[in-house]
């Protein structure tokens, strides 16, 4: 492939289906294809020249349904979603991210009761809110959530570009909530929290690129719920991991998710 478009060779070989071009080229240009309509042409004119049959297949396929669809009862138009919506967002992720905001404003009424007593003098909203991203990261990926998981895993421009856009979206959502209900209770400063959320989020997409991001999310959760939430529950002491002087750890473990995810940015293409 050339800087801009595709070689007439690559083309007519994938016209013609041919087995042997590699995975990375046929991706390439597959992507390629869904923004160039110059190739698109030429890709057509391809099929015709070297894939008759299949030219044959389609026109018949066509043919036979022309009548049906022309007979078919036109549907109302639906309300058509701008196409960036559709490259960043996925409707499985618009529950969980409603969910994530309805948590927030739960942990914001408990703090405005005055309940931060039973939660070993820590905040409630600041216990839940470095790992308060991952549920809807979570479902930014899911194979059980997405309806169309199989079809969107299949395109070429699926894999860590794809996942980074959705957590992306994601952290544009719930970061901000964050923020506002910090500012109104006053009861926790955006260091606290951002840096280990940033953490988490990083951790879970480099742990996704082996066991999968759901699993990764939904453990990284649990786990914290288990070994500071639920002590801090109990009447334990304010939870260490959240104290300022931590910070640096947390930098370290954000530091480390990234590094792991550029270095693995290949994998999330099998997942």
């Amino acid at each position: 492939m050339s800087a801009e478009h595709a070689s007439m060779r690559l083309i007519d070989d994938y016209a013609r289906g041919d087995t042997q071009l590699p995975a990375d080229t046929l991706w390439a240009l597959e992507s390629h294809l869904e923004t160039c309509a110059s190739c698109r042409s030429r890709l057509a004119d391809s099929v015709t020249n070297e894939a008759p049959g299949l030219a044959a297949l389609v026109d018949t396929v066509r043919a036979g349904l022309e009548p049906q669809l022309d007979a078919a009862v036109q549907m109302p138009s639906r309300l058509r979603r701008p196409r960036w919506v559709s490259a960043w967002l996925t409707p499985a992720m618009t529950p969980w991210l409603l969910m994530t905001v309805a948590v927030t404003l739960i942990a914001l009424l408990l703090d405005a009761a005055g309940l931060s007593g039973n939660f070993g003098g820590a905040s409630p909203l600041l216990l839940i809110a470095p790992v308060l991203p991952l549920c809807a990261v979570a479902a930014s990926w899911s194979r059980g959530l997405d309806p169309a998981y199989e079809l969107m895993a299949s395109t070429a421009r699926a894999g860590l570009p794809l996942l980074l856009r959705r957590t992306t979206s994601v952290l544009a959502v719930v970061l901000p909530v964050l923020l506002l209900e910090g500012w109104l209770t006053g009861a926790m400063t955006a260091a606290q929290w951002l840096l280990p959320s940033l953490a988490f989020t990083s951790t879970a997409l480099a742990l996704g690129s082996v066991v999968g991001v759901t699993r990764a999310a939904i453990g990284l959760a649990a786990a914290w719920g288990v070994f500071v939430v639920a002590p801090a529950w109990a009447g334990g002491p304010s939870p260490l991991a959240l104290r300022l002087d931590q910070l640096p750890l947390w930098g370290l473990l954000l530091a480390l998710g990234t590094g792991v995810v550029i270095a693995r940015r290949k994998a999330y293409s099998a997942l």
